[in-house]
């Protein structure tokens, strides 16, 4: 702009200027000439935000958390608007200045996703973060200080917690996101241990029933008490063999 000036027009709807910000901003400020053209395309306001809206999402330097904010945004308006914007027909002198987009009402979390080009879980965490997240949380996802998925969970704390955390920098919110997951993630039982005692091959104990993984001693203990339970059975069961025996003895005596 300083170089060249600027070469291509601030687009107008009446007294509201719908393209060009960042240009007008830098042309008042340095004092550079600009020209504007209108665009009458549009019949209210909605749709001059849902133009508005497409252009920014068009754009590269755009980041996930925006493009998210801008597509939930789309999806308010699109829910206020009942029927889609008439394709615009500019006239020669207004050749140059962009038309409406035509409009649908597409608003599951699936379409918003493919409106910002993220996916549905993406969506999902940005709309936590819209609905419970404090302003200077949302502000310092937007500034990449804490990413989407951790900014998702540190909005599950109250609004002290998150700017107790947002004061301790991005250590302290990583460590608070981090938090947040553990708590919620279910403790996984630990599988029982089994040993095979039998002297079939078949007979298995298990050494772990509790959440609490036995240490190396105890279960060198319980497979010695196993060992000494088993060399009982064994007793037991020639005891009953005799004694059947002797019993069918007496039997055939009678």
């Amino acid at each position: 702009l300083l170089a060249e000036g600027c070469r291509d027009a601030l687009v107008l709807w009446g007294d509201i200027l719908i393209d060009g910000h960042n240009r007008y901003e830098i042309c008042r400020k340095h004092g550079i000439e600009f020209k504007t053209s209108q665009n009458h395309s549009f019949e209210s306001i909605e749709q001059v935000m849902l133009w508005m809206i497409d252009n920014q999402l068009s754009r590269r330097s755009v980041t996930d958390f925006q493009r998210g904010m801008l597509a939930l945004r789309k999806k308010e308006l699109l829910a206020t608007v009942s029927q889609a914007i008439p394709a615009a027909k500019p006239d020669a002198a207004h050749a140059a200045a962009p038309a409406a987009p035509a409009i649908n009402t597409k608003t599951s979390r699936k379409e918003v996703a493919q409106i910002a080009g993220v996916s549905s879980h993406t969506i999902g965490q940005i709309e936590k973060i819209q609905k419970t997240a404090t302003p200077e949380l949302i502000d310092a996802v937007r500034a990449g200080t804490i990413s989407i998925g951790a900014a998702a969970a540190v909005a599950s704390l109250t609004s002290g917690e998150q700017l107790a955390a947002l004061a301790g920098g991005k250590k302290e919110l990583q460590q608070a996101a981090k938090e947040v997951r553990e708590a919620k993630t279910p403790k996984k039982s630990t599988s029982p241990e089994t040993v095979n005692v039998g002297t079939d091959g078949n007979e298995s104990v298990a050494l772990v029933s509790d959440d609490n993984t036995p240490s190396k001693a105890e279960v060198i203990a319980l497979k010695a008490r196993i060992s000494e339970l088993v060399a009982e059975n064994l007793v037991l069961k020639e005891q009953v063999s005799h004694l059947s025996a002797a019993l069918e003895d007496a039997r055939r005596a009678a």
